[in-house]
């Protein structure tokens, strides 16, 4: 989950416009948040927490909102956003039985495809660089993107068990090493970095809240408890343990714990990494004691500034070659969600469709909104957001109440995240 953890900041930071410093602190505060939010699902209480070996980390599916919050309303809205949408979080997770029947396979689906397809867009922003400068899609750039999307290729083909699974992170390591070579790695950050310090809440100051922003955050947080809940239901049945909809509960809880946890530590919302279940299957380690070491690990990390200012040093081309798999692969579970869908309903088809087709037209074109009110347009501006409302409403309307692919019962969520282990 490292590489999850650490990638987040480096795209959202830099997109709304932090620097260097501040961005190392913000995966600082990434790293040790990312920590505190696991202990809450492995180690739980009586009313949070699954208590199944888990590990959190950032929700990529919040990338594109954060970014749009942050360049219109600030840094503190995001966080006020996510501080609202984790208490909502936690008063939905007592409804969930009740509210994901409005989210069969086929809002779902559509909803991760836009997710990943709209993120596409930083990854390649990253490869060609800045317009109006030397680097501006340069061979160098492209050469550099390329060897870190190979040597991804070339380890999931040649490699198995645990470097196959870190094969992501590996690749940035390859990348920078490479870029280093060619002289093109700055370490001043590093080297202006202290040794240890202390996290402290709300450091970016205090957040503030906006309707538009916290209704995008709470969609973001809706699909992703959606995804949380088949991802509990697999990991069980790898720890061969029998959950009911009371540990669902706890475990989607312990999910709005933590994003408020986020929000203050003005770090990001967190979800539960479907990878660690592949991992957990892989390796056989089913005990949690395992996990909680993990967590007190990256804590730790968390804790060390230098660790932090040694991610930043990675070029923005190999950063951009690791994101396309990355990303792509979110694309991948949305059209693995879709294979449970009945095609033969044109019905569905115009859903999928007509979501994804407005979501990704919007990501392109956020622009055709710049006349709404600036609260809609927030809203709005979001393909994301914008697909998944499409998403859901035309689903009411064309297949109605009666009709929902999942008949509204949490136990069938387990499969639309089954194959991920």
């Amino acid at each position: 989950m490292y590489a999850g953890a650490v990638v987040v900041p480096l795209i959202v930071g830099p997109a709304i416009g932090m620097t260097p410093e501040q961005i190392a602190y913000l995966i600082s505060i990434d790293l040790f948040a990312c920590g505190i939010a696991s202990l809450f699902q492995v180690v739980g209480g009586k009313y949070f927490g699954i208590k199944l070996p888990i590990m959190m980390g950032c929700a990529f599916q919040a990338v594109g909102p954060m970014i749009a919050i942050g360049k219109l309303q600030g840094i503190t809205a995001i966080y006020g956003a996510i501080i609202a949408a984790g208490v909502i979080v936690m008063i939905l997770a007592q409804f969930m039985d009740k509210i994901i029947k409005f989210f069969p396979p086929v809002v779902t689906g559509s909803v991760v495809i836009i997710i990943g397809a709209s993120l596409i867009g930083a990854a390649m922003g990253n490869i060609v660089g800045q317009p109006n400068t030397p680097e501006f899609a340069s061979l160098t750039n492209l050469f550099l993107a390329g060897i870190t999307l190979l040597s991804i290729v070339l380890m999931n083909r040649f490699f198995t068990g645990y470097l196959k699974s870190i094969s992501v992170l590996l690749s940035l390591v390859i990348g920078t090493s490479v870029a280093s070579f060619m002289g093109l790695v700055d370490f001043s950050t590093v080297k202006k970095a202290d040794w240890f310090h202390m996290v402290e809440p709300f450091r970016f100051g205090m957040p503030t809240f906006h309707v538009s922003a916290i209704i995008s955050m709470v969609l973001v947080g809706i699909v992703s408890m959606i995804e949380s809940t088949g991802v509990f239901f697999a990991l069980a049945e790898v720890c061969d343990k029998k959950i009911d909809g009371n540990d669902i509960k706890r475990g989607l809880r312990a999910e709005g714990i933590t994003q408020v946890i986020g929000g203050i530590f003005q770090a990001f919302p967190y979800t539960t990494y479907s990878q660690n279940v592949g991992l957990v299957a892989l390796t056989g380690v089913k005990a949690r004691s395992v996990v909680i070491a993990a967590c007190i690990i990256i804590m730790i990390l968390g804790l060390l500034p230098k660790v932090a200012a040694l991610t930043t040093v990675i070029p923005n081309p190999v950063l951009g070659g690791a994101m396309i798999p990355m990303f792509g692969m979110v694309m991948a579970s949305g059209v693995r969600q879709l294979s449970r869908v009945n095609f033969q309903r044109i019905e569905n088809m115009f859903i999928i469709a007509t979501s994804v087709g407005l979501g990704l037209g919007v990501s392109i074109s956020p622009a055709i909104f710049s006349q709404l009110p600036e609260s809609v347009r927030l809203v709005m501006e979001s393909g994301i957001v914008t697909g998944s409302l499409t998403a859901i409403v035309l689903n009411i309307i064309l297949n109605g109440m009666g009709r929902q692919e999942t008949e509204g019962k949490i136990l069938k969520a387990e499969h639309s995240m089954e194959s991920a282990v």
